[in-house]
């Protein structure tokens, strides 16, 4: 499986240079149709790793959104308390692309099982208004991803 890690080695085995600046693929949107990529780290910072892109996406109710495995290793599953009441839950297989339609007003947080702690989390905001935000903000996160979940909110509110 071609991913950008193999990518970035076989470049740079290539080249014969030290580095390669990755190229990060886009996240797809239409109409009424988006994706979220899964990565092992961020194309503007290596640093930061394992991330959804993007890690807030706005969408109106009845859209669909297509989590996307460019990195192996990963999957989406929302987090419980973390979606609108009426709003069905989601949990995805680890390297398999899904599609949830979100038909609820609100706001969905999504989690990556297998690095929640590790900050893998992401909102997804449907619709104009937010009947969970407080129920939202509630919620407990393990390690990093009670700082990542704080940082995307107060950027949602900003």
């Amino acid at each position: 499986m071609l991913t950008r890690r193999n990518f970035v080695f076989s470049m740079t085995a290539l080249s014969g240079v030290g580095s390669v600046a990755l190229a990060c693929p886009a996240p797809v949107s239409t109409e009424d149709q988006h994706s979220i990529l899964m990565l092992n780290a961020d194309c503007g910072d290596p640093n930061t790793v394992n991330v959804f892109e993007p890690a807030i996406l706005r969408i109106n109710v009845g859209d669909s959104v297509t989590f996307i495995p460019t990195d192996a290793g990963h999957n989406s599953a929302s987090k419980r308390g973390m979606i609108p009441e009426g709003a069905e839950p989601w949990n995805g297989a680890v390297d398999e692309a899904l599609t949830v339609r979100f038909t609820v007003p609100g706001i969905y947080g999504h989690i990556c099982v297998p690095h929640y702690e590790w900050g893998m989390v992401g909102l997804i905001v449907a619709g104009e208004e937010w009947p969970n935000v407080e129920q939202v903000k509630k919620v407990r996160h393990p390690g990093t991803a009670r700082k990542v979940f704080r940082t995307l909110l107060k950027e949602l509110e900003a």
